[in-house]
């Protein structure tokens, strides 16, 4: 046996916060030799922070990031222990976003990433250079102020791997193990077995898995031991990096850290058998075939042994189950964590959310609740980061500490009913009977004076008197007056965030939550500038579907039993007079189901379908319940509203990124704000096919049946939408 112990982290950094970044990184190593590891793996970008954006083309910055190195190699702590760490450099005129590896004081290769992450959130083209030169390792000459510290003036630089005396190591940055040729590929063929993975990955509903398949898969066919560090945590931007890092050995996990978590610091360490890896490898004849005419990755020679032989004290490892969250548990602890981070580091003393009664607003206040339960059971298990962090903005003098959810929601957390005359008594209920499962300071406001003083201002200025349209008023009146008090319920929530701490005495201010879903963003359904305008937006790119499933099961796990009812109600914006034979709906205000929403998000922005293909989509999928006409209606009755809403997401309330068809105009979803919403050519292109297919109705109804369809050609095919989904509620 060759045995190896070694160890990967979660990290959770804070986009150009140096000195935080640096005592992690620092206590990472630390824990790793004590648990008695002599390979240490950090995260992508760590020393820096992933999300520095546009600071990355700063030269104090990659300055700042040689500075925490000479810090790091000058100690011990790279003592008889291999350090992966990552940080921007500067070669000649490029900047590679590059990992470090560095053993006993000395640098031993820096590995710049070959295949840079440029789709979806990501944007690394913008910054750094990918590596291109495959076939030998340069020289890079040290800055000179790390050369003279360290007594090393060149180091090797490039794609290549570490022969140790006996074993062979590799890194593999984050997007590299995605691509259609992964470079652990042709390093496996090399003889390389131990693989490092530094990664900067964000959570997303239901990804895990496409994940930790990749990595599973990396040795299953290859063998190796795999090891993935990830950072975890909000470092200053809309997502969240959801951690679990781990280590798999022969394409089982033997070790995974926690997805979702309030530890600046976690380390995940296992101890692998390298000889399993050797007798796996020279079992597979493809494999020995391959090998034996492999293109040649360069290598440099460290005259050192990692491993340890046969020791009944060093017990491999032994495969684990993967702990997989179910999305509504992700809805509770992903954003729960990233807001503790916001709070703690934005300076803020707590949260204010206009709470109405409904699903999301609801389901802002219940992940609130969440994190202060988290809160409270990290500060039981020791975490003393946490307990001065949750004294420190929780206001605790005299030694106390919160050892309650509900009485630390009482000192951070602000709910506020603003009612109107049009509001219900139902909802006003649901709001008090919440707030108090939670333990927030909750306040019932009524709006009305503030709204007829605008209207009396109005109709002085004007002449003119607004009417409701269930009172004979115009769909412009009607529109008007419930903007009003949406807007009103804008300005009122930042005023109060602003002076109730104040009020009570409290230090600093409050941040405003806003609580608009992924669903009215797509559709426009929502007023610019209301109480969704908020500071931050926990639910922002998470559907309605998903949002109520989540109270459903919040409503038993998290112990607000409210939940349920407010999940039962009927969707309702409480904008127009209750009537005796009129209620305002939010799904036929919109002219669609939520339902549908979901649908057309994934459409429009999974599967990259315009007007055109997405007609041919639905009609292929509700074909046998409407006809070409009905589904051109749909179509061009979403895309008219929009690209009419569209210019709202420029002014979004930044939001948690949690679902792949998010609308998010800043970083996301990146497409113009002004457009003809008559979409002429398009709709007209619809319309030929409608006249087409008119004449083959009965047809195209019985080959519409998707229980039996296969994939399609559009887009890699919707028939996968479904399953990839993964939410069996999309009724497609």
């Amino acid at each position: 046996m060759r045995l190896l112990k070694v160890a990967t982290c979660n990290l959770n950094q804070w986009a150009m916060d140096f000195d935080s970044n640096l005592k992690h990184i620092k206590e990472s190593i630390v824990m790793a030799k004590e648990a008695g590891a002599v390979i240490r793996l950090g995260p992508e970008l760590e020393v820096t922070g992933y999300s520095c954006e546009d600071h990355f083309l700063e030269l104090d910055t990659v300055t700042h990031a040689w500075e925490c190195l000479k810090d790091i190699l000058l100690g011990d702590w790279t003592d008889g222990i291999l350090c992966s760490i990552g940080m921007p450099i500067i070669k000649g005129s490029e900047r590679y976003n590059c990992q470090v590896l560095c053993f006993n004081r000395k640098i031993v290769m820096i590995r710049p990433k070959m295949w840079l992450a440029n789709d979806g959130n990501y944007r690394e083209l913008r910054w750094f250079t990918a590596w291109k030169q495959r076939d030998q390792l340069v020289d890079f000459q040290l800055p000179i102020e790390i050369s003279e510290h360290i007594s090393q003036q060149t180091v090797p630089f490039g794609y290549g791997f570490i022969q140790f005396l006996d074993t062979a190591v590799a890194a593999e940055i984050c997007e590299e193990l995605f691509t259609p040729l992964p470079p652990h590929a042709e390093l496996a063929l090399n003889g390389v077995e131990v693989f490092m993975n530094a990664s900067g990955s964000h959570h997303q509903l239901r990804k895990l898995d496409i994940r930790l398949s990749a990595i599973k898969g990396a040795t299953h066919t290859r063998g190796g031991v795999y090891m993935y560090s990830n950072q975890q945590g909000c470092d200053g931007a809309r997502l969240y990096y959801d951690g679990c890092s781990c280590i798999a050995v022969n394409g089982d996990v033997v070790a995974q850290g926690s997805q979702f978590s309030l530890k600046d610091i976690e380390i995940a360490v296992a101890q692998v058998d390298l000889d399993a890896v050797a007798s796996l490898r020279g079992s597979i004849s493809s494999f020995q075939e391959q090998a034996s005419c492999k293109t040649k990755v360069p290598s440099v020679a460290v005259p050192y042994k990692l491993s340890q032989p046969f020791n009944l004290k060093m017990c491999p490892s032994s495969p684990l189950e993967i702990k997989y969250h179910c999305p509504e548990e992700e809805i509770a602890f992903g954003p729960s964590c990233w807001l503790w981070d916001y709070l703690r580091r934005s300076g803020a003393s707590g949260f204010l959310l206009p709470l109405s009664g409904g699903a999301d607003s609801s389901s802002v206040a219940a992940i609130v609740g969440c994190m202060c339960q988290l809160v409270v059971k990290e500060i039981a298990n020791g975490d003393e980061q946490v307990k001065a962090d949750a004294i420190r903005i929780g206001n605790y003098t005299d030694g106390q500490f919160p050892t309650d959810s509900r009485e630390f929601a009482k000192r951070i957390f602000y709910t506020v009913f603003m009612g109107s005359e049009n509001s219900s008594e139902a909802t006003k209920s649901r709001a008090k009977v919440l707030a108090d499962e939670i333990g927030s300071w909750h306040l019932d406001v009524s709006i009305d004076g503030v709204i007829s003083s605008l209207l009396s201002l109005f109709q002085t200025l004007t002449g003119k008197r607004l009417r409701y349209k269930v009172d004979g008023g115009s769909n412009i009146e009607n529109l008007g007056l419930q903007n009003i008090q949406a807007r009103i319920r804008m300005v009122l929530a930042f005023m109060l965030a602003s002076l109730l701490p104040w009020v009570h005495n409290k230090p600093g201010f409050y941040l405003v939550l806003g609580s608009s879903n992924v669903d009215e963003g797509l559709r426009g359904y929502l007023t610019k500038y209301d109480c969704s305008a908020a500071d931050i937006n926990p639910i922002g790119s998470i559907s309605k579907q998903d949002l109520r499933a989540f109270l459903r099961w919040a409503a038993t796990h998290l112990g607000y039993s409210s939940l349920a009812d407010i999940e039962s109600a009927p969707p309702t914006a409480e904008l127009e007079p209750i009537r005796s034979d009129y209620s305002q709906l939010d799904e036929v205000d919109m002219g669609m189901t939520y339902e549908e929403l979901s649908v057309y998000g994934r459409l429009r922005k999974i599967f990259r379908c315009g007007p055109v293909s997405m007609f041919k989509n639905l009609c292929y999928r509700w074909g046998a319940r409407l006809t070409p006409s009905e589904v051109a209606d749909k179509v061009k009755h979403f895309f008219k509203y929009y690209s009419i809403n569209r210019h709202k997401m420029t002014v979004l309330t930044p939001s948690y990124h949690a679902e792949s068809y998010s609308p998010e105009d800043n970083r996301f979803d990146l497409r113009q704000f002004l457009y003809n919403t008559r979409w002429p050519y398009q709709f007209r292109k619809i319309d030929e096919l409608v006249r087409e297919l008119d004449g083959d109705q009965v047809s195209i109804r019985e080959s519409s049946d998707h229980e039996k369809l296969g994939p399609m050609s559009h887009g890699g095919g919707l028939g996968v939408i479904a399953a990839g989904s993964g939410n069996p509620n999309v009724g497609l």
